[in-house]
């Protein structure tokens, strides 16, 4: 398979990791993770506005030693009933209190003919954990009808109020099923229990008001509480100041009111995004401010259902950037790029979880770490495969300024045979066999190495790629693996001081007595093919065609010449820097019309 087909493969599989991140979400069960973010993005978004349209009516340490220990008789809470509809003129009323049992007689019977003629809620709480011996404990009432197709959350059992009181006109459900870290972020809308569906205390309240609510997304028949201000924005007054009638009716008039408990005694605590201990009826109190706040924007709708496709949408976009950076970019800046994409994703989740509750928020960032995991990896590996096969093949062939600016290109196969415009150098010993007859093969060895030294090391200075030595000289051509704008002035200069460097060891050798060395050099340029065409025994990188068979027969002229540089047409056209003397026009074997000869000007 090839590297392109496994980063496709890779980047297909984290767009799929956010497909099953956004359709595979269990409410309360799984991706802690996306919770833990969304309850950051809660507290982020918190508006301390004070909430003017509810009260909560505190039954608080300081009620309980004021007027006494819990449970309160009937006939009180019935007082404070009465006290905040008549005296203060409370809106509506919901109790946070479930009374399963009977107490004092005329206080019951006060407080259920309270419950039957003014817009009073009581309180019953279902249980949805699965137990041996289901929870059956009073009477249940209050059922409602329920629209077709509603999401509603299954109940296994239940604590009622006592037959007295199930006979209210409105009940309204405290039960509630906390996440599995501990945190309640959902509330059930409607219960099934026994064929028949029981409103949440909230919804239950504002029936009374005739105030109804529609259109809420619900996932499995649980709706996310959008916790949209601080517990300091609602108005709390002590129980004990409704009873002796002290709090300003201000606090009271018009509101709804909710009365429930925040003393530890009633253990009426839970965990929420805003805080680990808050009294349970603040969980209600919030899902009335979002029912109070909840106006239709348009287009509400799509944005409502907004997320799941963003979320999609984005990872679709990074894993089509990932394909084409990965091969392009270092590791490092694969990494910052993915890290900076992740980032922006955060960015977008705060905006879109104010309008779709039900999206994962963190599934395109386990996308992106699995990117950082596995293809960034596979990527770094395949370029450090890369590098040591460039630098196995091309460090025998050219510079290494070449080779580190072949290893920053974005070419898929640098040594791959193409067509390019090269300038070849040929250079040749005159007379080798005359000058090692007479040597020993240890001499003769050092003056080939020494002869060769003055070849190469001019290419190699100058950009000129060695193609192969020709026992006694070398070929070498410039243009190939990476294109050079002036491949052929470079050439020159690399002849020039190839000659001057044959010069001085010709020079040294004549002051020993031995025999002056000369070399010849032909210089063509033209289109030709150059790669790698090795087998699977040996790699060998060379370049072929017209101009290169051209420049060996220039060399090979030079024999004849005075000349120790022949350069032709080809070259003479493209140099910029260098000066040429015409020699003659002759036909080169294999030619079928003659060329002209040039040397350069020293």
């Amino acid at each position: 398979m090839s590297a392109t087909s496994i980063r496709i493969l890779i980047a297909l599989s984290t767009v799929l990791l956010t497909l099953w991140s956004q359709w595979s979400v269990v409410p309360g069960e799984s991706q802690l993770a996306n919770e833990w973010l969304r309850d950051h993005f809660i507290r982020m978004r918190l508006a301390d506005v004070p909430e003017k349209r509810i009260a909560v009516i505190d039954i608080d340490e300081d009620s309980l030693a004021a007027v006494g220990p819990w449970p309160w008789p009937r006939s009180r809470m019935a007082d404070l009933a009465e006290n905040l509809l008549l005296a203060y003129g409370a809106k509506a009323i919901a109790f946070d209190i479930v009374f399963p049992e009977k107490a004092d007689q005329d206080g019951d019977a006060h407080l259920a003919m309270l419950g039957r003629t003014n817009p009073i809620v009581f309180a019953q709480a279902f249980d949805y954990a699965m137990r041996t011996t289901p929870l059956h404990v009073g009477k249940i009432s209050g059922d409602v009808p329920v629209r077709s197709g509603r999401e509603t959350v299954s109940a296994t059992g239940y604590i009622g109020n006592h037959a007295g009181l199930a006979q209210s006109t409105a009940l309204g459900n405290i039960g509630m099923l906390p996440d599995a870290d501990g945190m309640v972020r959902r509330l059930p809308l409607f219960t099934r229990y026994d064929g028949r569906h029981f409103p949440t205390l909230s919804l239950a309240l504002l029936g009374c008001c005739d105030h109804s609510i529609d259109g809420l997304q619900q996932q499995d028949g649980y709706w996310r509480v959008p916790y949209a201000r601080p517990w300091s924005a609602y108005t709390f007054v002590p129980a004990a100041d409704i009873l002796n009638l002290s709090a300003p009716r201000d606090m009271i008039e018009g509101r709804l009111v909710l009365i429930g408990s925040s003393s530890l005694g009633l253990s009426d605590r839970v965990s929420t995004p805003l805080a680990t201990s808050t009294p349970g009826v603040l969980v209600h109190a919030a899902a009335l401010t979002h029912f109070l706040d909840r106006q239709p924007q348009p287009g509400s709708s799509i944005l409502a259902n907004s997320g799941r496709m963003a979320a999609v949408l984005y990872s679709v976009i990074v894993a089509l950037m990932v394909i084409f950076t990965l091969p392009r970019l270092s590791a490092i800046a694969n990494v910052a790029l993915l890290l900076g994409s992740s980032l922006l994703w955060i960015g977008m989740a705060y905006w879109l979880s104010g309008h779709d509750p039900s999206f994962s928020t963190t599934g395109p960032i386990a996308a992106n770490l699995l990117l950082l995991a596995v293809a960034v990896p596979f990527d770094w590996q395949l370029a450090q495969r890369r590098s040591r096969y460039l630098l196995g093949t091309l460090q025998q062939y050219v510079a290494k300024s070449v080779v580190n600016e072949l290893l920053r290109s974005d070419l898929a196969d640098p040594l791959a045979p193409r067509q390019c415009h090269v300038t070849t150098l040929i250079a040749d010993m005159e007379g080798y066999t005359g000058q090692v007859e007479s040597l020993s093969v240890i001499e003769a060895a050092q003056l080939t190495r020494d002869f060769l030294d003055c070849l190469t090391r001019p290419v190699l200075e100058r950009q000129g790629t060695l193609d192969k030595y020709t026992g006694d000289g070398l070929v070498a051509f410039w243009g190939a693996p990476l294109p050079i704008s002036d491949h052929a002035d470079l050439a020159l200069d690399a002849a020039k001081q190839i000659l001057l460097e044959v010069q001085q060891l010709s020079a040294a050798r004549k002051e020993k007595g031995l025999a002056p060395l000369r070399v010849r050099i032909g210089i063509e340029s033209g289109i030709a093919m150059a790669g790698d065409f090795g087998t699977r025994f040996r790699s060998v990188y060379t370049a072929v065609g017209d101009s290169v068979n051209v420049a060996s027969r220039l060399e090979d002229f030079a024999r004849d010449l005075p000349y120790n540089i022949i350069v032709g047409e080809g070259t003479v056209n493209l140099a910029r820097r260098h000066e040429f003397i015409r020699i003659r026009e002759v036909v080169l074997r294999g030619k079928g019309k003659s060329t002209v000869l040039y040397t350069v000007a020293l």
